[in-house]
């Protein structure tokens, strides 16, 4: 074991160092999160009663929400974007950031249902944001997107482009069929698929999705990356993380992007101005510079990864 350790430091260091050679600045390294963009259908039909209980799915939808968001530990940062609400200027009623409970709140209660399900087009907004989060973050946490809807999409085409490209990015997708007589198009898609035919079952699903955050550790988790590379350099550790998280973070739909070209998706923090300091922040600046030895550094990555996986499994033996 002790072999394996010394193999892997030296990844490390090696990937470490291939990154300093870019001469990127130092960026401090965050705090865990887990990070849920929920997306939350305020379509027309939303204004419909559920089966057996006289309560309006968008109502049953806030309750439900509200009952389970507030009970939330901090590290877990909350985004409710919105779709085809009437009286809304900005989709994003709570650009995802930290908990503030009564500003969660009082943005759960805005959505006045109107319209259709431009479903597709709203995937990629909070997977584009999730994204943006995760560059920031150098990876550190889990990305979660949240579907609340009673209704297939307007875009079809849109949804079955885009879903399997969130899917391949390592963002997971629940979806929650609000009182639907057919279980939805994206029920055999996502990660999880569940029915919620009444007000009760609705919030059990929200809150069964919630729970899955502290369970969703694989055999090799981002805390034992860090530990791995915790007695290093800092500006060695720094740089390693960053070589690891810059993959795959471009825009969904979207070829690949050199960092450099990184932009922030439409509408992702403009709140209205009540809520100024809601906006995402900007990714850090090592995030904009392109890498110089792209092949270099993806090979890294790849050995590094594939180590870590093996020395794993074999500790556990």
């Amino acid at each position: 074991m002790n072999l394996l350790k010394t193999a892997g430091a030296s990844l490390v260091l090696f990937l470490g160092y291939s990154a300093l050679a870019q001469e990127e600045p130092s960026v401090a390294i965050d705090e865990y999160r887990d990070n849920v963009v929920i997306v939350l259908d305020a379509s027309g039909s939303m204004k419909q009663r559920m089966r057996g209980s006289g309560v309006q799915k968008m109502e049953a939808a806030k309750a439900a929400l509200k009952s389970v968001l507030q009970n939330l530990p901090p590290t877990t940062h909350i985004g409710l974007l919105v779709f085809s609400a009437k009286n809304l200027r900005n989709d994003w009623v709570y650009p995802l950031g930290p908990r503030e409970e009564e500003r969660l709140l009082e943005a759960i209660d805005q959505p006045i249902p109107e319209s259709g399900t431009p479903l597709g087009e709203y995937i990629k907004m909070g997977a584009d944001r999730l994204l943006e989060a995760r560059a920031q973050q150098y990876g550190y946490g889990t990305y979660r997107l949240l579907i609340v809807t009673d209704g297939n999409a307007n875009d079809p085409e849109l949804v079955n482009r885009y879903t399997p490209e969130v899917l391949a990015r390592g963002i997971l997708v629940d979806v929650i069929g609000v009182d639907m007589k057919t279980d939805h198009t994206l029920a055999s898609m996502a990660h999880s698929y569940r029915r919620a035919n009444d007000p009760d079952s609705l919030e059990r699903a929200i809150r069964e999705v919630f729970a899955e955050l502290s369970s969703d550790t694989g055999d090799f988790s981002m805390e034992e990356a860090f530990e791995l590379i915790a007695p290093f350099p800092v500006e060695c550790a720094e740089a390693a993380l960053q070589a690891l998280s810059t993959s795959g973070n471009w825009p969904i739909g979207e070829t690949a992007r050199r960092p450099s070209e990184y932009r922030e998706p439409a509408n992702a923090g403009n709140a209205s101005q009540s809520q100024p300091d809601q906006s995402p922040p900007a990714p850090p600046s090592a995030v904009d510079k392109p890498s110089r030895s792209p092949n270099l550094l993806l090979l890294g990555i790849v050995f590094l990864l594939l180590f870590l996986v093996i020395a794993k499994k074999m500790s556990r033996r």
